[in-house]
């Protein structure tokens, strides 16, 4: 099968093709090389490259395919709230493009949007999780500009019959992932003896999965009869500070923490249902740490 995914030299994207070309496929990259991605995170050959934005591209460079699948996407939330034009060019002009895309070629059989527990925004009530039904309610440009672009890709599949599969998914962790986010910066600042920056009481719960169990989550839903919401989740969630203790019990080391004024609108609580024996765990948090 040819696929296309953009964002593919990106952290989870990279996993997918990786699993993706070991499967046989043939797979074309669309990747504009920002900050977030690296050519080295693909380790399996062979694989066609096209350096571009995703709301440049055109229905020559891509030819016929059978999937598209975006990974790609402007995805740190204190970056959206210091400058969210970027996002929305990216999650919503740059998702309308490729639907366009899609919707016209005569061999497509899915179109996968890789989407977040975001969209739901905050989660109170410490014993709801989020269904595929509930009504998104995101607090920031990143996650508003993620649920615009499902709503797109719902419109699409409605008005003109396109398949199409969104998958929401929890925090991923794994290799590769990007210094900026939360578990590489604490795993250096304990490394390192710096304090831990925390934004204010640490008690915001989030839930954890492994990058490769996501990605062959999203295979094995992209490649069976599964379509329209599917969330992808482990079940395993901690605080934020539930997490520190779990890498300074790994490194042997006090907690070093430098309490950083609160994110603006930062949501305490995410957590989503996750449909019995649709994603396969076989890597916890708690196992990640323990390898490092």
């Amino acid at each position: 099968m040819k696929m296309i995914v953009t964002g593919g030299y990106g952290f989870i994207g990279s996993s997918f093709v990786n699993y993706c070309i070991e499967q046989g496929h043939d797979v074309i990259i669309v990747d504009k090389l920002t900050y977030a991605a690296n050519k080295r995170n693909v380790t399996w050959k062979p694989h066609t490259f096209i350096e571009k934005d995703i709301c440049d591209v055109n229905v020559k460079e891509l030819g016929e395919f059978d999937y598209l699948i975006n990974f790609a996407a402007e995805s740190h939330v204190d970056n959206s709230i210091e400058d969210g034009s970027p996002f929305v060019k990216s999650n919503i002009q740059g998702v309308f493009t490729l639907l366009e895309i899609a919707r016209k070629n005569k061999n497509l059989k899915k179109f996968v949007q890789i989407s977040t527990d975001e969209v739901y925004g905050d989660i109170r009530n410490p014993y709801y999780e989020s269904k595929e039904s509930d009504v998104l309610c995101p607090s920031s440009y990143y996650s508003a500009t993620k649920a615009s672009a499902d709503m797109l890709v719902h419109s699409v599949g409605h008005t003109f019959g396109m398949p199409y599969l969104i998958t929401r998914t929890c925090n991923n962790f794994g290799c590769h992932q990007h210094k900026e986010k939360f578990l590489p910066v604490v795993e250096d600042c304990f490394r390192n003896d710096k304090p831990i920056p925390l934004y204010g009481d640490g008690r915001q719960v989030r839930e954890w999965i492994w990058v490769e169990d996501n990605v062959r989550a999203i295979y094995n839903m992209m490649c069976k009869s599964c379509t329209g919401i599917h969330h992808i989740g482990s079940g395993e969630r901690y605080t934020n500070y539930e997490v520190l203790k779990m890498f300074g019990e790994h490194f042997g080391k006090p907690i070093l923490v430098d309490p950083v004024l609160d994110r603006m609108g930062h949501d305490r609580r995410y957590a989503l249902e996750t449909r019995v024996g649709s994603v396969t765990i076989t890597k916890t948090l708690k196992d990640y740490v323990g390898e490092l």
